[in-house]
């Protein structure tokens, strides 16, 4: 059987992260279909951001609609664009804004999946600094000039911003230890860098600094960050944040007014050119943005900035405002998307014909109704387990497993609207 041009490592985590209903890291341009309006947006952004701008989107979708590979698609754009990226997911331990040590542990988590094109997996925060270190020392070889000065030279325009003195005192300490191979002493950089240290007075005695990475300037870090990488020789820098539905669900009003009023912050700096290299991907549920209790808009500044275009409607888009709502795939894109996974398990001459991925889909629409289009990600679930069993069981036919496929809906399972005939006669692709 001819294979794909795919390499296994890619074929094997594609077929474990589906199965386990999460995103793939490793190979999403086999199976990426549709959002093209979308993905045409963010790439804009994206060279916005190389040109010494900064964006920020809030990427809003139903559970399962796409929301975290639609990010790690362009995640993976921006690490071939030659930018650096960061990415974490909110959690009850880790918020934007707070006093106990979350917002310090959503940098730490942060700094941990830092990613470039070389290292796509994360702990790419070590590379970025050495490059740098790299050029210093071949420009003072070059110069003749002591490398200690070209540093306080090149990151000279950190040093007026919040934290950035000490920023650029770390990655001198961290030349000095890269000159002299004092190992600890770049470990000690690093580990600052990657906001490690919890107390002022353990960075003071490591490094000789007076401020660490806490919950009262992770902004102004990512923001010097963002300018560092951009001295490294990187074009720029991406922030995606996911499950930003953990801030709608805090219970606490006062910790949920301050982290909207960090977003605000944020906002307010892309939209008034206050902050250059840096762009925000924030993915979250339409409760997150709409509820008028506990969502975004009930901070009046941010409902204001964050409302839709009122022209935008009766089929009309508009893409350029901050939101961008994730539409529900058609049945083509459905059978194009089970098409692709289909090629990546089984190859190009794949065993399963196209009656077979138009049988599954009636199948999955008269199970759980049109959610499926909105939520596609339990249907993949269902479509990867099948074709599991069908390769560790060539003797079983399709036609027998189909009509045994369970598909769950996360929200509709309860009561599925079944699809008229015209919508099941739609099938004809």
């Amino acid at each position: 059987m001819k294979k794909p041009h795919i390499k296994n490592r890619d074929r094997d985590a594609i077929m474990q992260s589906l199965r386990a209903g999460v995103v793939p890291k490793l190979g999403l341009r086999y199976i990426q279909v549709g959002r093209k309006l979308e993905l045409s947006e963010l790439i804009r952004d994206l060279e916005r951001n190389r040109s010494g701008g900064a964006s920020i989107r809030f990427i809003i979708g139903e559970y399962g609609s796409g929301k975290t590979f639609f990010m790690n698609l362009v995640r993976l754009i921006a690490l071939e664009e030659g930018m650096v990226t960061l990415s974490a997911d909110l959690s009850p331990v880790r918020r934007l804004q707070a006093t106990g040590g979350q917002a310090r542990s959503l940098y730490a988590e942060l700094a941990r999946n830092a990613s470039t094109r070389t290292k796509p997996n994360g702990g790419a925060i070590g590379s970025v600094v050495e490059r740098f270190a790299g050029q210093i020392l071949q420009r003072s070889i070059r110069e003749g000039v002591k490398s200690e000065e070209l540093i306080h030279e090149q990151l000279s325009h950190l040093q007026e911003l919040t934290g950035g003195y000490d920023f650029a005192a770390v990655i001198a300490r961290y030349l000095e230890g890269f000159n002299s191979g004092n190992e600890k002493l770049c470990s000690n950089a690093l580990r600052w860098l990657r906001a490690e240290y919890s107390t002022k007075t353990e960075a003071r005695k490591a490094l000789g600094v007076r401020t660490i990475v806490n919950d009262s300037n992770v902004y102004d870090h990512l923001k010097l960050f963002s300018l560092f990488v951009r001295e490294a020789g990187y074009k720029g820098l991406l922030v995606t944040l996911d499950e930003m539905v953990n801030l709608y669900k805090l219970t606490s009003t006062p910790a949920r007014k301050a982290n909207f009023e960090q977003i605000l912050r944020i906002l307010n700096d892309v939209l008034q050119g206050n902050t250059s290299y840096i762009s925000f991907l924030m993915a979250g549920t339409p409760e997150f943005l709409m509820d008028p209790r506990r969502g975004l808009y009930s901070y009046e500044a941010l409902q204001t900035r964050l409302m839709e275009n009122p022209f935008a409607k009766d089929g009309l888009v508009d893409m350029s405002g901050p939101v961008i709502r994730l539409a529900s795939l058609t049945q083509e894109e459905i059978f194009v998307l089970l098409s692709n996974i289909r090629t990546v398990v089984q190859g190009e001459d794949s065993a399963l014909g196209d009656d077979a991925l138009k049988a599954f889909m009636t199948h999955c629409s008269k199970r759980i109704g049109n959610a499926y289009f909105r939520t596609p990600r339990n249907t993949v679930k269902a479509f990867v387990n099948l074709l599991a069993v069908l390769e560790q069981n060539p003797e079983t036919s399709w036609e027998t497993l189909i009509g045994t496929v369970e598909v769950e809906s996360d929200e509709f399972l309860s009561s599925p609207s079944k699809p008229s005939d015209d919508e099941l006669a739609s099938f004809k692709l």
